[in-house]
């Protein structure tokens, strides 16, 4: 038997969940995709926010209603809006991140929804690369971002043979509804009040996880 099928596999989100996004990075990406738009489409800028949101709608994310209804080149997209010269002031996240995923126990695997050449600026600032076993990020999942069900189906195909049990850790609950309906364990990094019937354990903070890498899973909260 492969030495890790009898561990976990854990899948970890980026924005939200490993680092604080909202609101400087997510702001500065909003408006470059607005202004992406207006470029490319030639809209004002409330033409623009209003296309946006109805491809949010539609298509569950504004690069794919680009793609399908405006032939746009996904990849130069996700460059001209993923573009951060000051990333490390940006940046917002808890420095014992690194120890957390150095001492977890298991498989750690990124699965965002952004660019790969984003995702691996974030985590070389944040000095975590090492710490972990793969990358997965929109261009892995063919353009398709989380929630879709295919998308988070494919990288199960590539990486859960390795392990025995999977883990999501996300601050999106659509994403985490998906993943336990293809029978993953979930876990919600949030403050909001409150839990959903599918999540198995809530957390405050992503370093709250090392109190239960080693427990069995039971429904809880953490909240302290």
């Amino acid at each position: 038997m492969h030495p890790d099928r009898n561990r976990t596999l854990w899948l970890f989100d980026l924005d939200d969940t490993l680092h604080r996004a909202t609101p400087h990075i997510f702001d500065r990406m909003n408006h470059a995709m607005t202004a992406y738009v207006m470029r490319h489409l030639g809209l004002e800028e409330p033409a623009a926010n209003e296309l946006r949101r109805e491809y949010w709608q539609r298509y569950g994310a504004t690069l794919l209603g680009l793609m399908r209804r405006h032939a746009v080149d996904p990849d130069h997209f996700l460059r001209e809006t993923h573009q951060f010269p000051d990333l490390d002031r940006l940046l917002d996240y808890d420095r014992p991140l690194r120890r957390l995923l150095k001492t977890l126990p298991g498989r750690k695997i990124i699965a965002s929804n952004a660019p790969r050449h984003y995702v691996d600026a974030v985590l070389a600032a944040m000095g975590v690369t090492p710490h972990l076993h793969a990358i997965e990020t929109i261009e892995s999942m063919r353009y398709v971002p989380k929630p879709a069900r295919s998308s988070l189906a494919r990288i199960l195909r590539r990486h859960r043979g390795l392990a025995r049990r999977v883990v999501m850790v996300e601050d999106n609950l659509d994403n985490l509804k998906t993943a336990r309906r293809l029978g993953l364990t979930t876990i919600w990094v949030s403050r909001d009040p409150g839990r959903p019937a599918f999540v198995d354990v809530k957390l405050k903070s992503v370093l709250q996880l090392s109190k239960h890498s080693r427990m069995p899973w039971r429904r809880q909260t953490a909240s302290r």
